[in-house]
């Protein structure tokens, strides 16, 4: 496990940069192209580890696969020339791969053996089996059948109407790719909107799905036929650095091309509702995802309270927007959000703890947390808890602190943003 001293206390951010491409689009990227029939090329991909899980599970699978940096191509026969693999499929540290892989798998013909790291073996899969064994699905794991490593046999799904117990779009896209198999039309019901990219990313690949409000229909035994798709920056990455102009003096930063799907730009909607002074324009639309430019300039922020529909759109970047409420002017609490204790670590209590040990009055809540506002942050020496979003959290908090900052297992950050360091080091050589 590697360490690395943060020497950026107190200087302030200027200039422009793209962030890496989205990481949940990449993932459907390849999952897509690689059952669809043809050609699909995929420039802009996120190379991180989680998307190369993805990338491998379907090489295992028989699929022609090749990349180069942030390009990928893929050639397949299609959904019916997919292969059992001879070995088991290692998911290293991804819950998208194993969730939305698990609705592919439900529907092929064949047996599966899934496996992750120590921190995705810990996650919660029944959420995502539960509804695939009523499908017809054959599943079984750890824990009664709810923890990695996992068997799949799948094959004859049936169509299922299906409300998740849970907000999670991985959820919703892994019962819908079950219905691309199934007999019938398969409907998923949410309670609130999530992330819709499995919806936008079918039609680009020629499926036909209904989408009325909350609601998703699709029907069972469409083909995909391959096709070109351009990711957009990861949001998600991009508050990271909107945060960071935020809190620092005389910071003003423009994220350019990146991905602004509404059911991703909470942070812009938080952000506005803190007094962040911030910036959109929006430029295109590839895919069915809106792509812009981002804008942010140091303010003071102010404190709120961030409930209800809008958590499922910010669930990745509470730990970022925690560490904005500890510069707020007030108190911040964060309420709805418990599906953060199922992330890659229990992320409330590892934004708690964290934010603790770097001087900030912050308690967690059984669904969220509460945050005292201007508070004075201090050197430390951190963990990142193997979570890239806790880790890249403490970097930019090391901006504020008077003493340097060192944190353990960086490494994890390269998850979803290989070069979040070289990127945070243009930006504040540059003020």
């Amino acid at each position: 496990m590697s360490s690395k001293v943060l020497k950026y206390q107190h200087v302030s951010l200027s200039g422009q940069i793209t962030v890496p491409g989205d990481k949940s689009i990449s993932h459907r990227a390849v999952m897509f192209g690689s059952l669809a029939k043809g050609k699909t090329n995929i420039t802009n991909f996120l190379a991180g580890e989680d998307c190369l899980s993805t990338i491998g599970a379907f090489q295992a699978m028989g699929v022609s696969i090749k990349r180069d940096a942030n390009n990928v191509w893929i050639e397949s026969e299609g959904i019916d020339e997919l292969q059992e693999p001879t070995q088991p499929i290692d998911l290293g540290n991804s819950g998208t791969t194993a969730r939305l892989l698990m609705g592919i798998l439900s529907g092929l013909p064949f047996h599966f053996t899934l496996f992750g790291d120590e921190s995705l073996s810990k996650r919660p899969m029944d959420r995502i089996a539960n509804p695939l064994r009523e499908m017809g699905a054959k599943i079984d794991g750890r824990n009664n059948g709810r923890l990695l490593p996992m068997a799949v046999r799948g094959g004859n799904l049936s169509s299922i109407d299906f409300k998740p117990p849970v907000k999670s779009a991985q959820v919703k896209s892994g019962v819908l790719l079950a219905g691309l198999f199934s007999e019938g039309v398969t409907t998923v019901e949410e309670e609130t909107k999530t992330r819709d990219h499995t919806e936008n990313m079918l039609k680009a690949f020629g499926a036909k799905v209904e989408v009325d409000g909350t609601t998703v229909k699709i029907k069972g035994k469409q083909k995909l036929q391959g096709c070109n798709i351009e990711v957009p920056g990861d949001i998600s990455s991009a508050a990271f650095f909107l945060v960071a102009a935020a809190i620092t003096k005389g910071s003003s930063v423009t994220i350019e091309n990146v991905g602004l799907n509404p059911t991703r730009t909470g942070i812009i909607d938080v952000l506005k509702l803190m007094g962040i002074s911030i910036e959109v324009v929006e430029k295109r639309t590839i895919g069915g995802e809106p792509i812009g430019d981002v804008k942010v300039v140091s303010s003071k922020p102010k404190a709120a309270v961030i409930e209800g529909d809008v958590i499922p759109r910010i669930i990745d970047e509470i730990p970022i927007i925690a560490l904005l409420a500890t510069q707020a002017n007030g108190q911040t609490i964060i309420r709805d959000a418990e599906e953060l204790r199922f992330k890659e670590t229990d992320r409330i209590d590892s934004v708690v703890s964290t934010l603790t040990k770097l001087g900030a009055s912050i308690k967690g809540t059984k669904d969220g947390m509460i945050i005292e506002g201007n508070t004075v942050l201090h050197g430390a020496v951190t963990e990142s808890y193997g979570d890239h979003r806790i880790g890249m959290m403490i970097a930019i908090a090391s901006l504020l602190t008077d003493e340097q900052v060192e944190l353990h297992d960086d490494e994890c950050i390269a998850i979803s943003y290989p070069t979040f360091f070289k990127d945070l080091d243009t930006l504040t050589s540059n003020s």
